[in-house]
């Protein structure tokens, strides 16, 4: 309950603030925090993918009663583009009386909407905010005022008149302070604590995971475990998502699996929906003494002292707060991405009109197969992502309406009378905005050159994959346009991995600051490699145990590298679960670590070693083979042995060689490893040849493999030992992609 006493401050009437975030009960509206840099506040939106939300309500008491003007501070979101209707209409009650405004319908930008007057009682009164259309409606929060005048629209004024502590809470001093709890800020609180250091986590979200969250949805990608230090990823392993498609489900990427991770260190202060926003440097302003948070819920701030600091925004807030240099690319970014789901439903079911919506045709975006709105639902490439990021989220907002209203009210009707919509994620996963700069700033010809780094340590194995607008779709909307395409280059090595150099994670600039994520020092262009979900996590692995390194020796990032690497070189040899209870005690290593990974890291399908044990067999994976002509990896059919497959078009004249020696003299059959897909080949050669056979055979890949849905036969050969055997699968005549995997010897029993 809201405690308010009416009274005059500054000679200003009286004002009666009530913070929307703060309400006792949300209903069905959604904490909004992503803009709070832009817009001065977190805010309640009412995502309701078209059905209204349930009303967020909260109570106050008054010690006398009297008669206030209602001010909601609101905007209508589509009236920057001019766009027709009020999808964002709400109404608001007073004591159950209903004012006959129609709020969030005027006004492009946040202001105060008058809305009448209202008589409050002596006591407790209740207030509620009523969503009227489901579609995105926004309440910031409201005010009651003596006369009619418009409160001030700055943030400043509000926060002199909300009834909270009249001094922030401190915290700590902890050994590292770690703001962004994504894959990189999850993971370098954990992989510190465990090296004994006290933490402070500050997420400005209810969950962690950022880009990698329920909320958001990015699956998980980059390779882990490999390299220089394949221990490197352990942690990342330990929490990351399941998801097999992006976006996935909400059961798959285990909001509470990452939560339940980090609240069981026990060096871990975890503060979830907290908005750090402010920074205090020391005189020289090259040290981070302190950072300050807003809680998201109660507008309560927060003090965080610590001796060290990692910036893990993803926006390089924290450095930018503290004079830190960063750079942003003018021009060419990458855009912003919200993703949706839909289903077919098992009845008809209605979609609203939408004409503040884009006005789209179905020839106007890709058909979203499998049910899902996927990456590539992309835009503001040249929007600034930093003060326009509300603008960039609400036009893809504007573009997955219109899509959906066109598959459901346009052209696309007839086919989609069941077609439900599901899911939308009102968070936007931004890809590129501000870095911060260290002492080596990684360059894409670093990358693709393979320039060697005495510090080099995490590996980046994501080709660099650039987004620009899709032009067949960018012509309706040049300006704007919402749907991109990845450029990869694909010249890094995606077994081995890049090693990032740790250099890359600290501050040139602000001796106590590590970064981790998308916001290290990197080029545009290197960027494109750096910035997936797993690659992240491992950038905070290394950044936590620097930490430590630090600690231990009175240092900062910048001594580990020149006077303390062959320390923390040790620890990234360590397991991920290796942990000590303080920074100087002895390490311990518990019994249950995963097992050493090499430096092509663990196989992501079967293991072909395990395999080969339990058939008391010969394997050859795709890796081992010598392919001629053009092949394509591939990793995307479940099933695969090893790291994945590689497939090749039908009369390309391309093959696969799998090389055997005969272990010992024997009858071995030949089996063939494939993953089904209707556009493999149903005549696919499989030729063996030995000394004393050379037979060709033809296998479906279109159909499932009939030993254990993995194996095909190709026949069966007599071998003397050391007697050499090739298994080659070709292309001539195939009748669709061939398909290379693996090729199994096993001995006749």
């Amino acid at each position: 309950m809201y405690i308010v006493i009416a009274s005059i401050v500054n000679g200003n009437p009286a004002t009666i603030l009530l913070e929307a975030e703060s309400f006792e009960t949300h209903g069905g509206w959604k904490l909004d925090t992503q803009f709070i840099e832009e817009m001065g506040s977190p805010y309640l939106l009412a995502h309701g993918l078209g059905v209204p939300v349930a009303d967020a309500s909260t109570t106050f008491d008054l010690e006398s009663a009297g008669i206030y003007h209602v001010w909601v501070r609101t905007k209508d979101w589509v009236a920057r583009w001019d766009a027709p209707g009020t999808p964002g209409k709400f109404h608001v009650s007073f004591n159950e009386q209903k004012l006959a405004t129609d709020f969030g319908t005027e006004g492009a930008e946040w202001h105060w909407q008058y809305g009448g007057t209202v008589q409050t009682v002596k006591g407790a009164n209740s207030i509620r905010i009523i969503d009227a259309t489901g579609f995105d409606g926004r309440c910031d929060c409201i005010a009651l005022t003596s006369q009619k005048l418009s409160p001030p629209n700055e943030s400043g004024w509000r926060k002199e008149r909300l009834r909270v502590s009249e001094s922030p809470v401190s915290h700590g001093p902890y050994d590292l302070v770690v703001v962004g709890g994504g894959y990189a800020g999850t993971a370098a609180s954990i992989s510190a604590a465990r090296m004994g250091l006290s933490v402070a986590l500050i997420q400005n979200r209810p969950v962690l995971g950022g880009n990698g969250s329920s909320e958001v949805r990015v699956w998980a990608k980059g390779l882990i475990r490999r390299g220089k230090y394949p221990r490197i990823g352990e942690i990342v392993e330990e929490f990351r998502d399941n998801a097999k498609k992006s976006p996935g489900t909400y059961e798959e990427f285990g909001d509470s699996k990452k939560e339940a991770i980090v609240r069981a260190e026990d060096k871990i202060d975890l503060f979830l929906n907290m908005h750090a926003f402010a920074v205090k440097t020391d005189t020289s302003q090259t040290l981070i003494e302190s950072v300050t948070a807003l809680d998201t819920r109660t507008s309560e701030t927060h003090v965080f002292h610590g001796t060290l600091f990692c910036d893990a925004t993803g926006h390089a807030t924290i450095a930018d707060h503290a004079g830190a240099e960063t750079a942003m690319e003018p021009t060419g970014r990458m855009g912003m991405s919200n993703m949706w789901a839909w289903d077919e439903l098992s009845e008809p079911v209605p979609f609203p009109e939408t004409p503040w919506a884009l006005p789209l045709a179905m020839d106007d975006f890709p058909y979203p197969r499998d049910h899902h709105g996927q990456w590539f639902w992309e835009s503001g490439f040249d929007k600034d992502p930093l003060h326009d990021a509300e603008g960039i989220r609400d036009w893809n907002l504007r573009a997955v309406f219109g899509a959906f209203s066109a598959m459901k009210n346009g052209d696309g009707a007839p086919e989609h009378t069941n077609a439900g919509l599901t899911w939308l994620a009102f968070v936007g996963g931004p890809r590129e905005s501000r870095r911060i700069l260290g002492d080596v700033v990684l360059t894409q010809d670093d990358i693709v050159a393979k320039r060697e780094f005495s510090d080099g340590c995490v590996p980046s194995t994501w080709s660099i994959d650039l987004h620009y607008p899709k032009e067949q779709y960018a012509a309706k909307f040049p300006d704007n346009p919402f749907i991109s395409i990845a450029v990869h280059d694909r010249r890094v090595d995606r077994s081995f991995g890049y090693p990032i150099p740790y250099r890359c994670f600290y501050s040139r600039t602000i001796t106590n600051l590590f970064m981790a994520g998308r916001c290290i020092s990197v080029t545009h262009k290197a960027l494109g490699t750096t910035r997936v979900m797993q690659t992240c996590g491992m950038m905070g692995e290394v950044v936590g145990k620097a930490a430590s390194v630090a600690i231990r020796n009175n240092g900062n990032p910048r001594s580990v590298y020149e006077d303390y690497w062959s320390e923390l070189a040790d620890l990234l040899q360590l397991p991920g679960k290796a942990h000590r209870k303080t920074p100087t005690a002895p390490l311990e290593i518990p019994p249950n670590t995963l097992p050493l990974a090499g430096p092509t890291g663990e196989p992501s399908g079967v293991d072909p070693v395990k395999l080969a044990q339990q058939f008391s067999a010969t394997v050859l994976d795709d890796r081992d083979a010598t392919f001629q002509g053009k092949w394509q990896k591939g990793h995307g059919l479940d099933g695969y042995i090893g790291h994945g497959y590689q497939y090749a078009p039908a009369e390309t004249n391309a093959t696969a060689t799998f090389t055997f020696r005969a272990p010992a003299a024997n009858t071995y059959e030949i089996l063939v490893a494939w993953q089904p897909h209707a556009n493999r080949g149903n005549t696919v050669p499989v030729s063996v040849l030995s000394e004393n056979l050379d037979i060709t055979t033809r296998i479906n890949m279109k159909q499932p493999p009939p030993i254990n849905t993995t194996f095909g036969t190709a026949g069966h050969v007599s071998l003397k030992k050391g007697e050499r055997c090739t298994v080659t699968i070709g292309t001539h005549s195939a009748g669709g992609l061939a398909h290379a995997d693996a090729v199994m010897l096993v001995p006749k029993k």
